[in-house]
């Protein structure tokens, strides 16, 4: 896992992409520039551009962020428990650099079944 000190992502993101990635905030439901993004391609992880998430795994779950139902491979996300703002859900988090994605949530597509609710500002797509 890379492992960068705090001045480095702060010289490296926007205020908005630190606070998101680095202090597991959460952008604006419905606000989010690859909300509607429908290009082929890969979406990498805006902190280490790691591969995360391919678009034919992005559908449109209503809910306000993108949304997959698996990433790229299991091992290129890390999951941990939170209990934070008194709910009980996944966080997921990029496991090359420990930045901050979203939640994963066990009411996807029948795909899969899990539902990878991701911040679009954590994200950089390519095509």
């Amino acid at each position: 896992m890379t492992n960068k000190n705090d001045a480095y992502w702060r010289e490296k993101l926007s205020p908005e992409q630190y606070q998101v990635c680095r202090e597991q905030g959460t952008e604006a439901p419905f606000s989010g520039t690859l909300l509607h993004n429908r290009e082929t391609g890969v979406y990498h992880c805006t902190c280490c551009e790691a591969p995360l998430f391919q678009s034919n795994n992005k559908y449109d779950s209503g809910c306000g962020w993108p949304s997959f139902d698996a990433p790229i491979e299991k091992s290129a996300i890390r999951y941990i428990e939170d209990n934070s703002h008194g709910m009980s859900r996944t966080e997921i988090r990029c496991a090359e650099c420990d930045s901050h994605l979203g939640h994963v949530f066990p009411d996807g597509p029948q795909t899969t079944g899990e539902r990878y609710c991701v911040n679009s500002v954590s994200l950089q797509f390519k095509a």
